[in-house]
């Protein structure tokens, strides 16, 4: 490894810490929101089953989604906000 590289993640390293301890202000934070899965279902007017398979996971995943035991991550938080945000579209494409 080069050393310039080693001094930076030593330095990020270091920086981290800082955070962490309340030491320094992280310089960027990012907060993402999903949104409430039973309230995307209720939007579009589908049963929980209806809307699991629509989704592609079990029953049971929605379920704990809805009752905020899990939450959506990755493509499922991704296709639950373009349900929400463009239902008739993604419904559309979904059961083409």
């Amino acid at each position: 490894m080069e050393q310039a590289l080693f001094d930076d993640l030593v330095q990020s390293l270091k920086e981290a810490k800082a955070i962490s301890r309340g030491e320094a202000a992280a310089s960027r934070r990012t907060d993402v929101t999903t949104p409430d899965a039973k309230a995307v279902r209720e939007q579009i007017g589908l049963s929980q089953s209806e809307f699991a398979q629509l989704m592609q996971v079990s029953v049971k995943t929605l379920q704990n989604w809805e009752q905020h035991r899990r939450n959506p991550t990755g493509p499922a938080a991704a296709l639950l906000k373009i349900v929400r945000t463009a239902p008739d579209v993604a419904l559309k494409t979904l059961h083409a």
